[in-house]
Order: C-alpha cells, then sequence, then structure tokens
C-alpha cells in the first residue's frame, strides 16, 4: 500500500472518463425551469407515457399551469407544505411541478404506508393539501382530521388511458380493485376537473436557490422517519451531477424507464427529474415486477433504466425474460442497494448492456458514488467513485474523526453540493449526522488505491461474532453464487459462546430445494469459518421496502421477538 495515495488526493479522478468533469460550473436553474427549458426545445416531444397513452411536453407543461392555478385558488402559497400520495402517474409528476413553481415544498409520500405513518408525515411536514389516489381517498379523508390537510384531490389510474382501454377501464377496474367509488366529502375535488375548469396560469413564484424545495422521508427502517429538508439547490445541481455522469446521453433522444417509485428519492432524481430536465421519454411504470418491466421494455423500447436491485433479480428470474428484447437499452443505472456481483453478470449477460452500479442516501438527494458508465472501468462489487463536486473519506469507526488508512474500513463520510440542509424539526439528529458540511453515511466501506469505494455493510449491520467483525455482506454474496439461490439476507443473533453468530435467510429458486446443512457447507473455502452461519431458515419471500430494499432490521426485529 502506498502512502502517496490520501482523500485528499483524491485518486478517483484518474478514472473519470473522458467528458466527466471534477468541478461542474452549475447553471442556476431551477427544477420546475428544467421543464419550462425542455418545452421550448422540444415542445411535441413525448414526455410521459402510461400504458400507451402519451403526453407531449407542451400538454404537460399546460397541464402544470392549470394545477399552479387551482393550488393558488386553494390557497397554497410560498412556503406551504403539499403532499402526493400517488404511484407513478401523469397526475404525480403534474402535481410535483406545479408545487415548486408555487414556491411551496413538495411531500412525496408512499401509498403502501399506514395511516399511523402518514399522519406523522402529514404533521410533520404540516402539509395543508394532498394529492392522492381514489383508491385512498375515503381512508385520507377521515385520516384529515387528525391533521392539517385542508383540502384533497383525487384522481384515478383510469383517468389517463389510450383507446379503447378507457372505454373498458370503468368495466373492469373495481371488479379488479384497480378503482374505487369516493364517498363525497367537504373540499375533496376529482383531478381531471380541477384540470379542465383551471386555465392555465403563468405563475411564478418568486424563490431563492437555498429555499427548501421539499421534505423528503427517510424510510423510517432504523426508527421514526425523518424529513430530509432539500433545497432547490441541491435538486438541480444533482440532476447536473448526474448528467454529467452520463455524457453518453443524448439530449431529447432517450427513453427513460420509470419505474423507480418518484416518492423515493432515487427515482425522484433518476427517473423524473433528470429525464425532464433533458426533455426525454417517461415510461410510467406503477407496478414494477418482473413481468410489468418485461412487458414495459418489449412494448416500449427504453433506451436508459435506473433500477433497484430487487428488479434486475425479478426480471432474470422470469421465464419471458427469454422472449424479450432488450437490445433497446443502452445502459442501466443500479442503486438504493448493492447489487449481487453474481446478478450484475447474469443480467449483463442476457441484455449485453452496462449495469453501472451507484450509492446514495435520502440526504445526499440521493446519489454520491456511480461506477463509470462507459469507457471507464467498472469493478464488481464497488459502488463507484465520487461524483463530480464531490468529496469522500473514511473515518474511525470508534472516533468518528481520524481517517484510516486507505484501503482500510470505516465510516463513509461525504460532502457535496447535493446534501440535505439538514432534519425538519430535528436539530439534534441534524447536529449528529452534518459536521462542517459532511454527511455520516453510517456506512461502513473502503477506498482502494484506485479511488474506488466499497460499502462492506451498516454500521448497525455488523455481527461481532467471538470479538470479529462479520459483515453480512460478504456472506450473501457468497450464497448469491449458489445456483439454488434466489435471494440470501444474513443478521446477526445471540450465541453462547461466541456473543453473536450469523443467520442468513435464503429465498430459494423456483423448483429448487436444498437444506441449511449444504448451505452452510458451501461457505467453506470462501469464507474464514468464524464467518459462517450458524443457522438457515428458508423462505418463500423476505421482507422488502416499496423500493426493494431487502428489510433486514425487521428480519432482526423478528428474530429478537423470538429469542425474547
Amino acid at each position: 500500500m502506498t502512502n502517496k495515495v490520501t482523500y485528499q488526493s483524491k485518486p478517483w479522478l484518474s478514472s473519470y472518463e473522458a467528458g466527466v468533469q471534477e468541478s461542474l460550473d452549475f447553471e442556476k436553474l431551477f427544477i420546475a425551469d428544467s421543464l419550462e427549458r425542455s418545452v421550448s426545445r422540444f415542445p411535441e416531444n413525448t414526455a410521459l407515457i402510461f400504458q400507451g397513452y402519451k403526453v407531449s411536453y407542451r400538454e404537460l407543461d399546460r397541464m402544470v399551469r392549470s394545477m399552479v392555478a387551482c393550488f393558488q385558488e386553494m390557497g397554497v402559497k410560498k412556503g406551504d407544505s403539499v403532499a402526493i400520495l400517488l404511484p407513478n402517474l401523469i397526475p404525480c409528476v403534474v402535481a410535483y411541478y406545479a408545487t415548486l413553481r408555487l414556491g411551496a415544498v413538495v411531500v412525496m409520500n408512499n401509498p403502501l404506508y399506514t395511516d399511523r405513518e402518514l399522519m406523522h408525515q402529514f404533521n410533520d411536514s404540516g402539509a395543508v393539501l394532498l394529492i392522492t389516489l381514489d383508491l385512498l381517498a375515503d381512508r385520507m379523508v377521515a385520516l384529515r382530521e387528525k391533521t392539517g390537510i385542508k383540502k384533497i384531490i383525487y384522481t384515478s389510474i383510469g383517468d389517463y388511458l389510450p383507446f379503447p382501454q378507457n372505454l373498458l377501464f370503468p368495466l373492469v377496474a373495481k371488479r379488479k380493485k384497480m378503482a374505487a367509488s369516493v364517498t363525497p366529502a367537504p373540499d375533496l375535488y376529482k383531478w381531471k376537473k380541477m384540470i379542465a375548469s383551471h386555465a392555465p396560469s403563468d405563475y411564478h413564484e418568486e424563490i431563492d436557490w437555498d429555499d427548501v424545495a421539499m421534505y423528503q422521508y427517510t424510510g423510517g427502517t432504523t426508527g421514526i422517519s425523518k424529513g430530509v429538508m432539500l433545497t432547490h439547490r441541491n435538486l438541480s445541481c444533482q440532476v447536473q451531477q448526474v448528467t454529467s455522469w452520463f455524457p453518453v446521453l443524448r439530449v431529447g433522444e432517450e427513453v427513460f424507464l420509470g419505474a423507480l417509485p418518484f416518492f423515493h428519492i432515487f427515482g425522484l432524481t433518476t427517473t423524473m427529474n433528470l429525464p425532464i430536465a433533458l426533455g426525454e421519454a417517461i415510461i410510467l411504470v406503477p407496478k414494477p415486477q418482473g413481468a410489468q418491466l418485461l412487458e414495459a421494455i418489449q412494448k416500449f423500447r427504453p433506451t436508459f433504466a435506473p433500477l433497484v436491485p430487487t428488479m434486475y433479480i425479478s426480471m432474470v428470474h422470469d421465464p419471458a425474460i427469454d422472449n424479450t428484447d432488450l437490445s433497446c437499452i443502452r445502459g442501466f443505472f443500479s442503486g438504493s442497494a448493492p447489487l449481487p456481483v453474481e446478478v450484475i453478470r447474469e443480467f449483463e449477460r442476457r441484455s449485453g448492456s452496462v449495469i453501472a452500479e451507484g450509492f446514495g442516501m435520502t440526504e445526499s438527494c440521493p446519489v454520491t458514488h456511480i461506477n463509470p458508465f462507459h469507457g471507464g472501468a467498472r469493478k464488481a462489487g464497488s459502488i463507484g467513485l465520487p461524483i463530480s463536486n464531490t468529496e469522500a473519506r473514511i473515518l474511525d469507526l470508534v472516533d468518528g474523526v481520524t481517517e484510516v488508512p486507505v484501503g482500510e474500513v470505516g465510516e463513509l463520510v461525504v460532502r457535496g453540493p447535493q446534501v440535505m440542509k439538514g432534519y425538519l424539526n430535528r436539530p439534534e439528529a441534524t447536529e449528529e449526522t452534518l459536521c462542517d458540511g459532511w454527511l455520516h453515511t453510517g456506512d461502513i466501506a473502503k477506498m482502494d488505491e484506485d479511488g474506488y469505494f466499497y460499502v462492506v455493510d451498516r454500521k448497525k449491520d455488523m455481527i461481532i461474532s467471538g470479538g470479529y467483525n462479520v459483515y453480512p455482506r460478504d456472506i450473501d454474496e457468497v450464497l448469491f453464487e449458489n445456483p439454488k439461490v434466489q435471494e440470501a439476507c444474513t443478521i446477526g443473533i445471540s450465541h453462547p459462546h461466541r456473543g453473536e453468530a450469523a443467520k442468513v435467510f435464503v429465498v430459494l429458486k423456483e423448483g429448487e430445494t436444498a437444506t441449511e446443512k449444504e448451505l452452510i457447507g458451501y461457505c467453506s473455502g470462501k469464507l474464514a469459518k468464524y464467518k459462517w452461519p450458524v443457522s438457515v431458515a428458508f423462505r418463500s419471500e423476505l421482507p422488502k421496502s416499496t423500493v426493494g430494499k431487502i428489510l433486514r432490521k425487521q428480519l432482526r426485529d423478528e428474530e429478537g421477538g423470538k429469542e425474547a
């Protein structure tokens, strides 16, 4: 190991592909204004595709301006919070950009959340207006009295469908639980009626670069969900950073697969804000499972696809992949959770396309690291290199201050213009996470001599077995190499002699069988013996978040309940 390589020397710069700059001269372009620019450049380009229904950039802008007028009439003003509780539908995009044009604060919410979780986010954010789905409308009207929400607008999956689907939808929707009757209530409005009854407005609120644009809530898997304050600067700089990282993207010519949920920051940035800033088309996929993803690829021929690991895994194991032409996709981006190396190899073999794996957090908009996409080395298992205008270091796990030598593990900290302003209403949590502009990620990682970073595990996930540090991902990766295993997730359990030991939850591929002894034995020669799991539990599925991240904490909680 050479002493010349340091974090300050930024060894990652030598691995940047041609066209990617160390430092960008950021354009002060607000996200809402990036839509207007795309409208002026590509007015007739398709902006959104939903089940074959297409909306041009000119039409999208008209809808946004109509909702600006509607929101104004409802009393929404600068600084107010507008909650959006929708899957990837056309109204979700419209409501988001209309809110930003008013200088109001967007609060994206997960439609699968319980009333308790939603009530916390509505109240914590101070939301005054809610945009939701007819399937959720009655629930939200009942919940409204416990929040500060005054008005609710609801849309339907059937609001924007091509012929003849628009005629057939009312006949089958309720039976298939794709639509619901909504009980009339005060201050409850239909989306289509609001669009039709409000003439487009050219109003633009005066806003500052550092005003808060969003309260983006964390997943809440490690405690109560926190509102991350993201500014207009954060959002705009992030889009410009990601644009710079993919110089091969052709402005106004690409088609993005919009499968990542927009209520998650990864989907919001890479499958909504990014393509709209570039004047690209977005294929909206509200239910991103293997069959639906492959069908969307076959029908609409996307050229770029940001996805999460479970989406790749579900496609690889779907029989329809053998009959799906994936050659239209020029590249893939993966994030949100580690993508097993074996899955990368298998998917790239089948598709002939490159998967650039990256890393990020809600607190950083989210992207901080990406592997080179075209013309640079991609290292299997690495989260890649810090992107433009982003610094990264590895700090001692104990004192949280001292830099560890290159190649050794510690906590990953990052700094850049995409890092949040702080947590809403939580100054103590902000102080713990942000220090002199450095974001403490809580991830255990290391950097090699070439400047590539590797996330070993979450600090909270590390297992200490007999005094040794055991990182669950090491065991997961080995079991993913087993041809019988589809998914694996390792947690720590109490052990009478070692203190802690590893237990693995495994989902086998369809038609396969295996025993606990067989899978533990599979680790022989691949892992040090102290890392071997002492127990294997077979499951038909693993608990996951809505973006496909395996909920290791939920498995730990289940196991803790049994031990208690």
